[in-house]
């Protein structure tokens, strides 16, 4: 997949970070943090571009990828406040605190066109699957909500197997019964988010597919 980015250098004092946006905006798609269940609702491109992004992300450990979406357009379902998306590997130290300045520093952004590389991803998906039958796995996705933004800290293989999810979702999303008439279907969950301790309901963010109206324009695949 071609991803067409924005690429930003911004400082906070002697240290200069790499963030990517998506060119252009993600406007079907939208993200409600968990509290504890939390809703990714978008339509083909938004979980194809979701999951190349995931992809980009799993390979590029000292990148910071920001996907605003809390502009989309508002979604006629889910509850709670609309919020953005980050991604960054763990061993790059991002604190959800310092996230507010290095966003009011992202100005002037350079385009950027990047590929990803689908059976390298696939690859490390399946590699992931197969250990996460350990009992001492821990390759999980820890996560965060501040300043309106949802933050998931991850490794190569836990962003992998993401993107694989994210992709399944937007390739059988539009074959799911009712989703013409302007029903989403849900399709999956986001794997693997850490679970905080004491029990409890598991926090989970599901992720459903909506085509996006006037749905007179959507046409199930095979028809």
């Amino acid at each position: 997949m071609q991803l067409r980015l924005r690429e930003f250098g911004p400082r906070t004092g002697p240290h200069e970070h790499r963030v990517v946006q998506p060119r252009h905006p993600l406007r079907h798609t939208s993200l409600r943090a968990p509290e504890p269940i939390g809703l990714l609702l978008g339509d083909h491109d938004g979980l194809n571009r979701l999951a190349g992004l995931f992809s980009f992300a799993a390979y590029s450990r000292h990148t910071i990828v920001h996907v605003p979406l809390r502009d989309s357009l508002p979604p006629d379902e889910g509850i709670g406040e609309p919020v953005d998306l980050v991604l960054a590997h763990h061993t790059l130290g991002l604190r959800p605190s310092k996230w507010p300045e290095l966003r009011r520093r992202l100005v002037n952004g350079t385009p950027l066109t990047v590929g990803t590389d689908e059976a390298r991803t696939a690859r490390d998906a399946a590699s992931w699957r197969e250990r996460s039958q350990r009992t001492d796995f821990r390759d999980e996705l820890r996560h965060a909500t501040h300043a309106r933004t949802f933050f998931l800290f991850g490794s190569r293989d836990v962003f992998a197997v993401t993107a694989t999810v994210l992709a399944d979702a937007a390739g059988w999303g539009p074959r799911q019964k009712r989703v013409e008439k302007g029903h989403s279907a849900l399709m999956t969950a986001l794997p693997a988010l850490v679970q905080p301790p004491g029990g409890g309901h598991p926090v989970e963010v599901m992720i459903s597919f909506k085509p996006y109206p006037p749905y007179a324009h959507f046409k199930r695949p095979g028809r």
